[in-house]
């Protein structure tokens, strides 16, 4: 037949037309089947148990991308598929032969749209042929010639996972259905994350246009998958699909072409990085769920024009638009199932909302973020969901997502840059609260299993907190040197200062600590610069270039130490009673503040410090003292004298605040990320030739480069705001 390889073994008496072999081998041949054929029953009712080798599969798909355009069978079995799936949703009987076809016709379609996908030649995908050969028959009348079939699809897709319920009957077609919407949406790795009005991908384009009340079904339903963390069903294991003598986690997957050709879930057994595999069903929820979500588009001037006013300069645009995601509307409105928001009027929130059992969700989160998606849907939820970031500010047991953020922190060397921000941008935006930094200061942890420098027992959250932060910035120091993750480090503790509360002792050090090591580095980067001052004129260009970004980088340190300046300050000014550890640390490290004190960016910050420690200093030389000073000794006397502390003469600054806010265009940031993601963890496959979304040559699950959407709005270091109510 063609280009397909080798003919059939036939078995017993069947006919060789009635054969997986045959039918399939009809479906990518030359000969157009009608919808209406009989053929299309044969195909998905029938059990296939097909064991192609991956080349054999790699020819079937190049025939069927040369038959396709006259034969248009892609376009068929798509509309099969949605019919079989209108019926499910009607049915609840799951052994109804509507459910095997609609099982294998998901299984088929995602195979060769996969590969049509991959390998388009153009931009507007014109080789699915997403549309019926009017001449050859009669359009369906279910079937728009405005919208066309991929719309069709979508909403079926959609209808289903959205209407029908996870259970170990219908299971794997839940699965392999968010499979094939995988699939679909790849056509996003063809392009790049900034979308114009003019670019089209047909299956994102359908799922944006669906009506709201089923974009909240899809929304709750992906995120009630998510926390679920439903295995597979072992009653799903004897369905015909798998043959005998295969065991689920051992068998090839479609998504890379491998030896069953229509047989085998997309990504079903594939393993990750981690242990997200458990639940291979959240793991596509969640997919599903970020790309949806994170997906925008440029809608042009152009198509806004009938509804501005040129006549008032304010219903002029002040930017390029971008449309409304639903999705994304969805997910920022939700509301938790167990309280009904109610506002100050009295009025219950406008339109359908998504309901969402949120102490479910936020248990899940806490056991799932080790998992990078995971980090990545916290974050969506608490920068974009108001109600949902309340919920975590009064949650008394913070420990439960704190914790594991904190231990990615810890483990940053074996962590993408990309995860390390997303977790302290999550930090900052909780940090923004003042209930929440009075809060972790209050919950004591028994012990830290995970930190090995010492052993902590009975540590405030608080403390732990301070802890990893400033062993994070000191990481960064000697490894990444990234501006960014200090002053994301820096802003978080700037945020927490005024309501530091018992602050431990090693917290206390490690804080006095985190001055002395900027202090080292700003002195080296000042050496140098007045070394390269007494270079002769004349020397080269470059050598100039080199003390101009010497001095840049001198710049960005004064203004690092000056914030932990301030952080000190904000402790002593409005917390020194409740924290004699900080005072003892600063005592026994006073030498390390000497050499700033007439710094002219400093200077004011350090009377205030110089300030207590006279005071501290001279209630100690008052002290008489039999035989010398113990740590114990010292405390005693300050514990002692914070007591008659009343910070006379003491100079008030403003707190530091910083807030995150995202970027105009999170879309250039974002969608590469989610796809980074996806790809090294769902199993598809896809040809790093094809894909123009991120560099090929950069590992799918890194990216070092972080864009400047990703990363909070910057602090007076870059002139351009943390938005910080407080001058600096």
């Amino acid at each position: 037949m063609g280009g397909v390889p080798s003919t059939p073994s036939f078995n017993g008496g069947a006919q060789p037309q009635d054969t997986a072999e045959y039918l399939i081998e009809a479906f990518i041949g030359e000969k157009s089947f009608p919808l209406a054929s009989d053929y299309w029953q044969k195909l998905l009712e029938l059990p296939l148990h097909l064991h192609w080798s991956s080349n054999r599969v790699q020819k079937a798909c190049l025939l069927f991308a040369q038959n396709n355009c006259h034969t248009r069978h892609l376009a068929k079995i798509l509309i099969h598929l949605s019919w079989c799936l209108q019926e499910c949703v009607s049915t609840s009987d799951v052994s109804s032969s509507a459910y095997v076809k609609a099982l294998n016709a998901v299984y088929i379609s995602s195979v060769f749209l996969k590969h049509l996908i991959e390998n388009a030649k153009t931009d507007n995908f014109e080789d699915l042929y997403m549309s019926l050969n009017e001449s050859e028959e009669e359009i369906p009348s279910n079937v728009s010639k405005v919208q066309g079939i991929e719309h069709l699809v979508v909403h079926s897709v959609l209808n289903y996972l959205g209407r029908v319920d996870v259970s170990s009957d219908t299971y794997l077609l839940h699965h392999e259905l968010l499979n094939f919407m995988l699939v679909a949406l790849s056509t996003q790795l063809l392009s790049g994350p900034s979308l114009g009005a003019d670019d089209i991908h047909p299956f994102f384009d359908a799922a944006m246009a669906q009506p709201t009340s089923l974009v909240n079904l899809v929304i709750r339903k992906l995120l009630l998958n998510y926390v679920a963390q439903l295995r597979f069903p072992l009653k799903a294991s004897s369905y015909y699909i798998f043959s005998e003598g295969y065991q689920p986690g051992v068998l090839q997957r479609v998504g890379s072409v491998a030896a069953n050709l229509v047989l085998l879930p997309l990504n079903f057994f594939a393993s990750s990085s981690n242990e997200a595999s458990k639940s291979p069903l959240a793991d596509s929820s969640l997919n599903i769920l970020l790309i949806l979500v994170h997906y925008r588009k440029c809608l042009g001037v152009d198509r806004l024009k009938d509804k501005i006013d040129y006549s008032s300069p304010d219903s002029l645009p002040k930017e390029e638009p971008f449309f409304e995601n639903p999705y994304c509307k969805a997910l920022e409105n939700a509301r938790d199932i167990e309280f009904d928001r109610v506002d100050l009027e009295g009025n219950a929130p406008s339109g359908l909302v998504v309901r969402l059992p949120f102490a479910s969700l936020f248990d899940t989160l806490g056991m799932c973020l080790a998992d990078e998606t995971s980090v990545l849907l916290l974050y969506s939820l608490v920068q974009g969901n108001s109600d949902f970031l309340e919920y975590v500010l009064v949650r008394t047991d913070l420990d439960t997502l704190l914790m594991p953020l904190l231990e990615t922190l810890y483990n940053a060397p074996r962590r993408t840059s990309n995860q390390i921000y997303m977790v302290l941008i999550i930090l900052l935006i909780l940090s923004q609260d003042s209930s929440f930094n009075a809060s972790i200061h209050k919950l004591v942890l028994p012990f830290v299993p995970w930190y090995q420098e010492r052993v902590l027992h009975q540590t405030s959250l608080g403390s732990l907190m301070v802890i990893i932060l400033t062993r994070t910035v000191k990481y960064n120091l000697s490894k990444l040197r990234d501006v960014y993750l200090h002053t994301n480090c820096l802003a978080t503790l700037a945020n927490m200062a005024p309501h530091v509360h018992r602050l431990s002792g090693y917290a206390s050090q490690r804080l006095v600590s985190l001055f002395d090591m900027l202090a080292r580095k700003y002195n080296k980067l000042a050496e140098i610069k007045n070394d390269k001052m007494h270079v002769p004129n004349g020397e080269s260009k470059e050598g100039d270039s080199l003390q101009e970004d010497m001095a840049a980088e001198l710049h960005i340190y004064t203004d690092f130490l000056r914030i932990v300046l301030e952080i000190l300050n904000a402790i002593l000014t409005y917390a020194l009673p409740r924290n004699p550890e900080v005072v003892y640390a600063i005592m026994h490290r006073q030498e390390v503040f000497q050499p700033f004190k007439s710094h002219p960016r400093f200077n004011e910050l350090l009377d205030n410090i110089f300030m207590v420690l006279d005071f501290f200093n001279s209630r100690m030389d008052a002290q008489k003292m039999d035989g010398e000073w113990s740590v114990e000794k010292v405390l005693q006397v300050i514990v002692v004298n914070c007591r008659s502390w009343r910070g006379d003469g003491i100079k008030m600054f403003t707190q530091l605040r910083f807030t995150y806010e995202q970027e105009s265009h999170p879309e250039e940031f974002f969608i590469p990320y989610v796809w980074q993601l996806v790809l090294s963890r769902s199993g598809l496959s896809f040809s790093p030739s094809s894909i123009n979304l991120f560099p090929v040559d950069a590992p799918l699950d890194v990216q070092d480069n972080v864009e400047e959407a990703e990363k909070p709005q910057k602090d007076e270091i870059n002139g351009n705001g943390p938005e910080i109510e407080a001058p600096v």
